[in-house]
């Protein structure tokens, strides 16, 4: 069973083969869905696609930067002149030569612009380049390991924090329904203030309209059926939370549910104790979709 795993964390893996030395680096941050940015060394962008099917297979959400920089030691290679590039400098040297009196330009001085030398690496064998590719594949599996360590790492120390989050919800919704304001006598009693307020506001009422008023404040002031959904998304983010794997979305939609049925629980409250717990409710869901955001 996959644990929880946070959207953040960091990889990193190094190799080499005789006369190259490479690195490869994965970022990851929150992200809505799964975001690659993929920045490889000049020459390796046929390796892209195989690397974002890996990280595919490994990271659900989260929006990740990988990069690879690649060292060829010693500059191997040799140096050559561009033609066409000194021909332009010598160009402009002709052209300034004949408008200002100047001393003229060195052959360090020109071979010294840039453009006018030009390091061309050595070609690989094709056998050469394949072992560079496999040794920088194996290096992504390796940064990939340990970003994927990181995030389970990470996510754990969050799931516990939920877990906290979840039992004060599941406290604050039993105190909501043992608390003696919702007793059937504590009920009657603000229904009877209420009716006598109503009359006397509206002494012409009928007593239709009375019963009809009556029955309205009586189903306004029952939280029952608030209660029963808060007890229903207690078991459900439990459920998410024991299961682990990319849950971040279901706990998100769960923690929006959490909020709406705090609500609605403050509005119908006519007891200042009940409206008490349910803005603690609502304080407690506010810092469980903010780790939740944190969540793939």
């Amino acid at each position: 069973m996959a644990a929880l795993s946070s959207m953040t964390g960091y990889g990193r893996s190094h190799g080499s083969l005789p006369g190259v030395n490479f690195v490869v680096e994965l970022k990851s941050v929150n992200g809505r869905g799964l975001d690659m940015r993929v920045r490889l060394a000049p020459g390796f962008d046929a390796l892209e696609p195989e690397i974002r099917r890996r990280i595919g297979k490994s990271v659900n959400r989260g929006s990740l930067t990988v990069s690879l920089s690649v060292d060829r030691e010693g500059e191997g290679g040799r140096v050559v002149v561009n033609h066409q590039a000194l021909e332009a400098v010598l160009e402009g040297f002709r052209w300034l030569e004949a408008r200002v009196e100047a001393q003229r330009p060195t052959l360090d001085g020109i071979m010294g612009l840039k453009g006018v030398l030009e390091q061309h690496e050595t070609p690989m064998s094709a056998d050469e380049e394949e072992a560079l590719g496999s040794a920088i594949l194996t290096a992504v599996d390796e940064a990939l390991a340990a970003l994927v360590a990181a995030r389970a790492e990470e996510g754990a120390r969050i799931a516990a924090i939920l877990s906290e989050r979840v039992d004060e919800i599941a406290a604050l919704t039993k105190a909501a329904e043992l608390h003696p304001g919702r007793s059937r006598d504590a009920i009657l009693a603000r229904l009877r203030l209420q009716i006598v307020e109503l009359t006397e506001a509206s002494p012409t009422l009928s007593e239709e309209r009375l019963a009809q008023e009556a029955m309205l404040l009586a189903t306004k002031a029952d939280i029952r059926e608030e209660l029963d959904r808060l007890g229903a998304h207690i078991a459900a983010a439990r459920a998410l939370l024991a299961g682990g794997g990319p849950a971040g979305r279901k706990l998100d939609f769960l923690s929006q549910e959490f909020n709406r049925e705090a609500n609605t629980l403050c509005s119908k409250s006519n007891d200042v104790a009940l409206t008490a717990i349910g803005l603690d409710l609502k304080a407690v869901i506010d810092q469980l979709r903010e780790q939740i955001q944190n969540i793939e």
